[in-house]
């Protein structure tokens, strides 16, 4: 068995550390992030991997910077066989990322070496991506340039979100992590080169990622959305405020009108909003400060009307409208 120290912070690490927990290797500690405030009241919150390796019995760090010398040297103390990250969010000196005797290896959510970085599994679905998968990978001090040991591919279904998409990942990355142990363990572990002229990038999230760009093809808009859930949304501005928008579908046959322009809002059902080409349907959405709602909910109580404009800022004024079908 490999004494492990286990690097990790958010959901998506929890089912690898438990599965190399209950593979039989000694967890010498679990490093994750300092606990947060979190909700209205701003109450710190302990990060996923914490609740679940105090749970397990194991040791806990949070240091708010892993490269601090005090903090090596408490690592160097452990005496780790394998440092095995998984989403840690913080990245690792040569220092750290020497002092196992057989390496560092990393957990990543993607098919290296496409969508290197932060946020793999939300670019892919937001790029309409048909084929994802989890890299086990040899760390060294680049942006997710090591050397692979060992991958697996899955379908991106085309009723996945960013959501489901996670769980699958999460629990193949966890089925990997225990077969990469073991093969490092036996000595069989491989170390493959990235093609890195094929490399793409996975950055972190923006504000500006989130907002719907109604000028994109109606099944660009339908990715964006269903990349963006459970979290953090994609939005769309209103006259009135910020619309959280939870799902779509695509309209086959609707008018074609100026990108963001309600097209129909048909009694009980869905409004649907013209894109740059095509047309979606909003299903389920969430006006600000309000509870989730089905989008014909959200159309008989704001009054919508063929016409009226999403895209416009708070207080904007929409154009004249047009004879609606309501």
């Amino acid at each position: 068995m490999l004494r492990v120290l286990f690097m990790g912070t958010p959901d998506f690490a929890c089912p690898v550390l438990e599965a190399v927990h209950r593979a039989g290797h000694p967890v010498v500690a679990a490093v994750t992030q300092p606990d947060r405030p979190a909700g209205r009241g701003g109450r710190l919150t302990p990060p996923p991997v914490k609740v679940l390796a105090e749970r397990l019995g194991i040791p806990v760090l949070q240091p708010r910077r892993v490269r601090r010398p005090e903090v090596v040297a408490r690592l160097r103390e452990l005496a780790p066989d394998v440092i095995l990250t998984a989403a840690f969010g913080q990245i690792l000196p040569a220092e750290v990322l020497a002092l196992p005797r057989l390496g560092s290896l990393n957990v990543h959510a993607s098919l290296l070496p496409r969508y290197r970085g932060a946020a793999p599994i939300h670019r892919a679905v937001m790029n309409g991506e048909t084929e994802t998968g989890v890299t086990i990978m040899w760390m060294d001090e680049g942006m997710d340039t090591g050397d692979m040991l060992i991958w697996r591919s899955v379908p991106i279904l085309p009723q996945d979100t960013a959501g489901t998409l996670h769980d699958r990942l999460a629990a193949l990355g966890a089925e990997l992590a225990v077969e990469a142990l073991r093969l490092v363990e036996e000595g069989r572990a491989p170390r493959i080169p990235q093609d890195h002229a094929r490399a793409t990038y996975a950055p972190r999230l923006t504000r500006e990622d989130e907002r719907i760009d109604w000028s994109e093809p109606a099944g660009r808009v339908r990715d964006r959305v269903r990349g963006l859930s459970p979290w953090p949304g994609a939005y769309t501005e209103t006259p009135t405020g910020i619309l959280k928008v939870w799902v779509v579908e695509v309209v086959p046959g609707a008018p074609a009108a100026e990108p963001g322009t309600l097209v129909a809002v048909p009694r009980g059902g869905a409004p649907v909003v013209a894109c740059g080409e095509g047309a979606v349907a909003l299903v389920e959405v969430q006006p600000e400060g309000r509870r989730r709602m089905s989008g014909a909910s959200y159309a008989a109580g704001h009054r919508l009307r063929v016409g009226d404009r999403l895209g416009v800022p708070p207080g904007g004024a929409n154009p004249a409208p047009g004879p609606g079908d309501h």
